[in-house]
């Protein structure tokens, strides 16, 4: 079978994850005038459950697979790749069924206890049905992904929220008008319906594409004891590293409205509403790329490393790295330049101060986002894992200290200080692992001069004609596209990607 490449792989994530942003948009709209505040109010409330059975479940089990998988099928075993899936879906799906069983009997007590309302009792039951489909539809997900097969896993996203919008628009008439608990049921059902349909779908695909007779027998095929031990060593440390995270992140959200309270009362509240709803969205809209690339990175880097092709994985690390601080510096001047454009043509408000501060952290997030990817596909869980505990920590400290003093602005230093960190000792690990040599030259002082001469001549030159032509909304449609071509066009011009780059994105998809 023929393998996608790891450029076509991210841009197919990426396409499949905008249509599905764009459907999940339509789907929300008609959600939420169907339902009402208050019974999508119930329904956010109750989805932290399903996240967190996630983070158990599969979450490392399908990162395991996608870098064991590729890991062994570069190496022709395909035999032991098989196993490896066979032992990671049942335990997953074990997980699964266990969290099932402890979430449907226990509902009433968890409703009691924490969420302090028995109108979720009923969705919390029908919530815990999808968690086994869950779990082993990540886990086949995660082996296409290993066999560097996009393809199915993209379309599959696309078809669960078809499912699912399907399932609320067929059957709301039923439900919604027997109040709030119903309602509530409806978008669980359809989380359910998704999760089935999306693992049937998945399951389907793997046997016409996989389901023939290996025929590796040459291979060492290895016991179910040492599979366990190789799967253990990397899914702990990623699965708890998720959960950790999950809580922690709730923590995060819990103190810091309350320290914000502490500081300016309401005022720093909608400061709050202001960043994380409508200014965050925008800085973390095009890493959708990244995302997709990082996911990618995965099986592509096992592999290089599976085979001992050292040259393949540093020349792979080093051009993520480029990648990220290009994209990063290119969307760091965009939204520092055009931050009072953005905000009042998009969500019509004055939005440019906070755009303008966050707008400086992107390199170092996208950086970050980029690496992840690269960091698992060398076996670094154990190191994500400390990462990810000292970053909470650090985050909840300046949250704790510094916001009640600073407000908003003590949040955006204490995560500016984590991200830095976080880049500063993924960057090192790469260079020790990798032999990663940061170009400042090439990756970051050219595109810093490329990216803001591009925004400040159109803001100059451009930006005032193209709105009195085109009107604000078109003219910033035709404003972010000149910026993307004239920012691109300089980063060739100067010479910050080399000939061999360019031949590497347009012909050696798979870094050959």
């Amino acid at each position: 079978m023929k393998k996608t490449g790891i450029i076509e792989s991210a841009f197919i994530l990426t396409a499949a994850g905008l249509i599905t942003r764009v459907m999940g948009f339509v789907y929300r709209i008609y959600l939420s005038n169907a339902a009402g505040a208050d019974g999508m109010g119930l329904y956010q409330m109750i989805l932290p459950v399903y996240t967190l059975a996630w983070s158990i479940a599969a979450s490392g089990f399908t990162t395991t697979i996608s870098k064991i998988a590729a890991e062994d099928a570069a190496r022709k075993e395909y035999r032991n790749a098989r196993r490896m899936f066979y032992v990671c879906v049942t335990l997953s799906a074990v997980l699964g069924f266990l969290l099932c069983g402890a979430l449907y009997f226990g509902a009433e007590f968890v409703a009691a206890n924490f969420f302090k309302d028995e109108r979720v009792v009923l969705p919390l039951k029908i919530l815990s049905a999808a968690f086994p489909f869950m779990a082993a539809g990540s886990c086949v997900r995660g082996y296409f992904f290993g066999m560097q097969e996009s393809r199915v896993p993209a379309v599959n996203q696309v078809l669960e929220q078809a499912v699912r919008m399907a399932v609320i628009y067929l059957l709301a008439g039923y439900f919604i008008p027997r109040g709030l608990a119903y309602t509530c049921a409806l978008c669980v059902l359809g989380i359910v319906a998704e999760e089935i349909f999306s693992f049937m779908y998945i399951a389907i695909c793997y046997k016409v594409k996989f389901g023939k007779t290996i025929k590796d027998k040459q291979a060492k095929l290895r016991s179910y004891r040492e599979t366990l031990r190789i799967v253990g060593r990397s899914a702990i440390p990623l699965g708890a590293s998720r959960i950790v995270s999950s809580l922690l992140g709730a923590v995060e959200n819990v103190l810091l409205p309350a320290k914000l309270a502490v500081y300016a009362g309401a005022g720093a509240l909608a400061s709050f509403g202001q960043m994380s709803g409508m200014a965050m969205p925008l800085i973390y809209f095009p890493s959708a790329f990244l995302i997709s690339l990082s996911l990618s990175l995965v099986p592509v880097i096992s592999e290089s490393v599976a085979v001992k092709n050292r040259a393949k994985t540093e020349y792979t690390v080093a051009r993520t790295v480029m990648f990220a601080l290009i994209l990063g510096i290119g969307c760091s001047a965009l939204f520092m330049v055009f931050c009072r454009e953005l905000g009042s043509v998009i969500y019509n408000q004055d939005i440019s101060q906070t755009l303008f501060t966050l707008g400086m952290l992107c390199p170092f997030l996208y950086v970050q986002m980029s690496v992840s990817g690269v960091l698992n596909g060398l076996g670094e869980q154990a190191f994500i894992f400390r990462s990810n505990l000292l970053s909470s920590a650090i985050n909840i400290g300046f949250i704790y200290f510094l916001v009640p003093l600073r407000g908003m602005n003590g949040f955006v230093f204490g995560w500016f200080t984590t991200l830095l960190i976080l880049v500063c000792l993924s960057l090192e690990k790469l260079r020790k692992t990798a032999s990663l040599r940061l170009d400042v030259l090439n990756w970051v002082a050219k595109p810093l001069m490329a990216a803001f001469a591009a925004a400040l001549c159109l803001r100059v030159l451009i930006m005032p004609s193209l709105f009195g032509i085109a009107g604000q909304k078109l003219g910033l449609a035709v404003l972010l596209i000149l910026y993307a071509a004239f920012y691109l066009i300089l980063i060739i011009v100067t010479q910050c990607v080399s000939k061999t780059d360019m031949l590497y994105i347009r012909k050696k998809m798979h870094l050959a």
